[in-house]
């Protein structure tokens, strides 16, 4: 029997003192999720874990809904999402020192079928790709200022490279009164391969140089993952780096 399998793995980085990221793998269910936190000391730490928790679990209970046909994979990744921010959103009305800590999240919920179909979430700048007969296409779109500035025409591709606020989010978890998420839809082949990282890989590593070593692992998600995380520190590891590589085993 075949299935949709996720390697996952999670660094520190070279910089950091912390590791502010999380993510959960639950292949038995085809549900993958990563987290990016941020907000102060431990902070940014809290959010991402108490996100990533909370997405695991509204994910076994709504496993069985999903299943029975009771619920839409979008109503399933809606469910995520919002338990998760108003997760966060309660841990840091609980303790003042938490008080505007939030996180990105970006999950993907796989489903079977005539043609087997990729369902991500996202709020904030932790993206999902697809891998594609040697190409990389980005599945989501940053929450970001300078996303903003791009679709305004205000900056070119260029210059927001190095633009001083293009890490700035416009969206994030546990942060407004609410975060509603950008849905996407992907119909795949079995050859496909889906990456999920935290922005401490795309900080380091362009969309080409992702795709060039995906190709090179020949389709395997665990040293795919290995050497993106590896080639992430080798490039100086200035952010906490976390990848999911998800294919069809």
């Amino acid at each position: 029997m075949t299935a949709w399998v996720g390697v996952g793995r999670s660094d520190i980085g070279l910089v950091r003192t912390m590791n502010q990221d999380a993510f959960v793998t639950m292949d038995h269910l085809g549900f993958w999720a990563l987290a990016d936190g941020m907000g102060g000391h431990a902070g940014g730490e809290i959010a991402a874990q108490s996100a990533i928790a909370t997405a695991a679990a509204r994910a076994e209970l709504f496993a069985d809904p999903l299943r029975n046909g009771q619920c839409t994979p979008q109503d399933f990744l809606q469910d995520v999402m919002t338990h998760a921010h108003d997760a966060v959103l309660g841990r840091a009305r609980l303790e003042p020192r938490l008080a505007r800590m939030g996180t990105t999240l970006v999950a993907l919920l796989m489903t079977s079928g005539a043609i087997p179909t990729a369902h991500l979430a996202h709020v904030g700048d932790s993206r999902g790709y697809l891998f594609r007969d040697g190409r990389l296409a980005p599945s989501t779109r940053d929450h970001t200022l300078i996303e903003t500035y791009l679709a305004r025409g205000i900056v070119t591709p260029a210059s927001a490279k190095t633009h001083p606020e293009r890490h700035v989010l416009t969206k994030a978890i546990g942060i407004a009164h609410s975060a509603e998420p950008d849905l996407t839809t992907l119909p795949l082949a079995p050859s496909d391969i889906l990456l999920l990282c935290s922005d401490g890989l795309t900080k380091m590593l362009e969309d080409a140089d992702i795709a060039d070593i995906m190709t090179r692992a020949q389709g395997d998600p665990t040293r795919i993952c290995d050497r993106l995380l590896d080639t992430a520190l080798a490039r100086g590891g200035e952010d906490n780096v976390t990848v999911i590589v998800i294919a069809h085993r």
